[in-house]
C-alpha cells in the first residue's frame, strides 16, 4: 500500500440495511477507508440521503436497491456489481428489524416469518449471492452483524432471539466452510445500541452503544494483518444503560 493511501482503497463493499442507524454508520466508515461502498436497502429514498451524506471527493458510495427477503433481489444486485466492479471484498450483513413486545405464544406466525426472514433468511441469500466472487478472488470478509440477544435470554422477544441465535451458528459454520479460500466469516454482537430498532423504555441512551460503535468493530476486523483471523467480537456498553 502506497504511503498515504486509504487502507481499503480499490476494495468494493456492501452494506445491506445502510439507510440509517448501524448500516449507516458502517457504510460512512468503510467509504472512509477508501472502500467502494454499495449502501443497499428497501427505501430508495432513505439510501439516496445516506448517501449524500457519507459522499465527498475522498468517499465513493453507490446505492442499490435490495430487499434481502427476495432471493432475487440479491441475485440482482450482486450481478449488477460483479458487472460493474468484478469484485466484492467486504459483505456486511447489517439488514435487521426487531420483534419485541409479547411472549411467544401470542405471536402471529406472520410476524415470526418476517424477523427470520430478513434476519436470517438474507444473509443466507446474500452469502449464497456474493461468496463465488470472493472464492474466485480467494480473499474477501463476510460480517454478520448479531446482537447479544444471540447470547442471552430475552423475554418476549423470543422470534428477534431465535434470528441472532440462528445467525451465530450460521456464522461459525460459514466461516468453518469458506476459511480455505481465505475468506474470512465474522460475527458481532452487540449489546444495547441507540438506534430505532432497539426499544429504549427506561434506558439511559447517553449510556448506550452508538452505530459508530459497531462501525469501529467492522473496521478493526477489515483491516486486520492477513495472518488473522478475529471470529468474534461481543460488543457492550462500559456502563450498563
Amino acid at each position: 500500500m502506497a504511503t498515504g493511501e486509504k487502507p481499503l482503497a480499490g476494495q468494493v463493499a456492501v452494506v445491506t440495511g445502510a439507510g440509517r442507524g448501524i448500516g449507516a454508520a458502517i457504510a460512512q466508515t468503510l467509504a472512509g477507508l477508501g472502500a467502494v461502498t454499495v449502501l443497499c436497502g428497501r427505501s430508495p429514498a432513505r439510501l439516496i440521503e445516506t448517501a449524500r451524506a457519507i459522499e465527498n471527493p475522498k468517499n465513493r458510495v453507490e446505492t442499490a436497491e435490495c430487499d434481502v427477503t427476495a432471493l432475487a433481489s440479491v441475485e440482482a444486485v450482486a450481478k449488477r456489481i460483479e458487472s460493474q466492479h468484478k469484485r466484492v471484498d467486504i459483505l456486511v450483513n447489517n439488514a435487521g428489524i426487531g420483534g419485541f413486545g409479547k411472549p411467544l405464544h401470542e405471536l402471529a406466525p406472520a410476524d415470526w416469518d418476517r424477523v427470520l426472514d430478513t434476519n436470517l433468511r438474507g444473509v443466507f441469500y446474500t452469502i449464497r449471492a456474493f461468496a463465488p466472487m470472493m472464492i474466485r478472488a480467494r480473499s474477501g470478509h463476510i460480517i454478520n452483524i448479531s446482537s447479544l440477544a444471540g447470547k442471552n435470554a430475552l423475554p418476549n422477544g423470543a422470534a428477534y432471539a431465535a434470528s441472532k441465535w440462528g445467525l451465530n451458528g450460521l456464522s461459525y459454520s460459514v466461516a468453518e466452510e469458506l476459511r480455505a479460500h481465505n475468506i474470512r466469516v465474522a460475527v458481532v454482537c452487540p449489546g444495547s445500541t441507540h438506534t430505532d430498532l432497539t426499544p429504549h423504555e427506561g434506558k439511559d441512551a447517553s449510556r448506550m452503544l452508538q452505530p459508530a460503535d459497531v462501525a469501529h468493530a467492522v473496521a478493526m476486523l477489515v483491516t486486520q494483518s492477513p495472518q488473522s483471523f478475529a471470529s468474534e467480537i461481543l460488543l457492550r456498553p462500559t456502563m450498563k444503560p
